[in-house]
């Protein structure tokens, strides 16, 4: 009997010839047929958003010898939707994985990734989907040290599957030293943010998004923690955003209507 092999989407936020997505199709080949769907350049922090004021060019390319690649003008999102419509027609890949991103996706940066973003519509879309991302932001990044733990996590993705709207959001240490995986939470953070104010050349001022990352968590079980004593983060992630904790609150109001 043939052994039929898993089909899995790759796709990410920092374009289709960054480092990091070079490592993930690497690491996917080992585990079925690889079809890669990235931007054509960088598109961080662009969270879920879709392209709908302008036409999306959508072109093969022959970037690396033997892996079906298309190059998307539009956000990571839009590379999802492209990919189950025009190349697998509406049938759905075995697996979606989104990364490696240069840079963390842990506590609140997971709501404006761009990396993560794709890898929910990949779940919207019933695929099972994973974000990794790296603490390196630089694009001599080395991601050596989390190959097979990004081998390990997808292949019992594909093994045992995910719960209905679940996927999993990964982030590495920059330590070459890992000591294992921790299943963790989101951590309680924000971003205290400012804007540098500058001014151009015909004196009319313009602002850089500056920030300070406040952590107001202390478990043990956060993904940030687990990040900062040297372990891989593995947070199930949902894209149900209904608080339904508050609903029997709102139930206890009288509205005067």
């Amino acid at each position: 009997m043939t052994k039929i092999h898993p089909t899995i989407l790759v796709v990410n936020d920092d374009g289709i010839t960054a480092p990091g997505i070079k490592c993930l199709m690497e690491a996917m080949q080992e585990l079925g047929r690889v079809v890669v769907v990235a931007p054509d350049s960088p598109q961080s922090g662009m969270g879920h958003a879709i392209t709908v004021g302008k036409p999306l060019r959508f072109d093969k390319v022959d970037i690396y010898e033997g892996i079906e690649m298309y190059s998307c003008s539009g956000t990571p999102v839009d590379c999802v939707k492209l990919a189950v419509n025009k190349v697998f027609k509406g049938r759905k890949p075995d697996l979606c994985v989104s990364g490696i991103n240069h840079g963390l996706n842990n506590s609140i940066n997971v709501l404006y990734s761009g990396t993560m973003s794709a890898a929910v519509e990949g779940a919207i879309e019933s695929i099972p989907s994973i974000g990794f991302s790296l603490d390196d932001y630089t694009l001599q990044a080395d991601f050596s040290h989390s190959i097979k733990y990004v081998k390990e996590i997808a292949a019992q993705v594909l093994k045992n599957g995910l719960p209905a709207g679940t996927l999993l959001n990964v982030n590495f240490p920059a330590t070459p030293h890992i000591k294992g995986i921790k299943i963790s939470r989101q951590a309680n953070a924000k971003w205290a943010e400012e804007f540098d104010e500058r001014m151009d050349p015909h004196k009319r001022p313009y602002y850089w998004l500056t920030g300070v990352f406040q952590l107001n968590d202390g478990g043990e079980d956060t993904d940030v923690w687990a990040l900062e004593n040297g372990y891989v983060s593995v947070v199930p992630v949902q894209f149900d955003m209904t608080a339904h904790h508050a609903i029997p609150l709102l139930h206890s109001w009288t509205f005067n209507v």
